[in-house]
C-alpha cells in the first residue's frame, strides 16, 4: 500500500466515524423514545425546557421540565420522560406524577457529553403525549465513557 492510499483511506475513516457515530445516537434516543410512546406520534407544544443553550461544563447541567396542565383528577400529567442523544445512556430520567404533585415541574442536573439535543415528552391521564426539545452546546464534554 503506497502512501497516498493509506492517507486518504484514513481521512475517509475519520471522516465516516463520527456520522455513522451520530446517526446510531440519535437512533438509540429514537428507539428509547418509542419504548415509551409506542406507535403513538408526540404532540408538539406545551412542554417546555429550561436550560442553558451554552455551557461550559457538561458534568452537571441544570433542567427543568414544565408542563402546561390543570393538574386536577381529570385532567394530570402522569410522567415526564426525559432523552438525549448522545449520551451513553438516552433514557435520562422517568419522573412519575399525578393530579396531587399540584404543578408538572421536574427539576434536575444532568451529564451531557457533548453538544446535544435534549427531548422531554410528558404523558397524560388521556393517553396523549407531549413533546418538547432544547439544543444545548457544550464547551468541555462530561460522559465519556461508553455503553456495553
Amino acid at each position: 500500500m503506497d502512501r497516498r492510499r493509506f492517507l486518504a483511506g484514513t481521512a475517509a475513516t475519520v471522516i465516516v466515524l463520527p456520522l455513522a457515530r451520530a446517526s446510531a445516537t440519535q437512533e438509540a434516543m429514537a428507539d428509547a423514545i418509542r419504548k415509551v410512546v409506542g406507535t403513538t406520534t408526540p404532540t408538539e407544544g406545551r412542554v417546555k425546557l429550561d436550560v442553558p443553550p451554552l455551557v461550559e461544563n457538561g458534568n452537571t447541567v441544570p433542567l427543568t421540565i414544565t408542563v402546561e396542565s390543570p393538574m386536577t383528577a381529570a385532567d394530570y400529567v402522569k410522567a415526564i420522560h426525559v432523552f438525549n442523544e448522545k449520551n451513553p445512556q438516552p433514557n435520562v430520567l422517568s419522573a412519575r406524577l399525578g393530579p396531587h404533585s399540584g404543578k408538572a415541574i421536574v427539576g434536575t442536573r444532568i451529564k451531557l457529553g457533548d453538544s446535544q439535543r435534549i427531548v422531554a415528552i410528558a404523558e397524560t391521564s388521556d393517553g396523549k403525549f407531549w413533546i418538547g426539545g432544547a439544543d444545548v452546546i457544550v464547551t468541555l464534554a462530561a460522559c465519556l465513557e461508553e455503553s456495553t
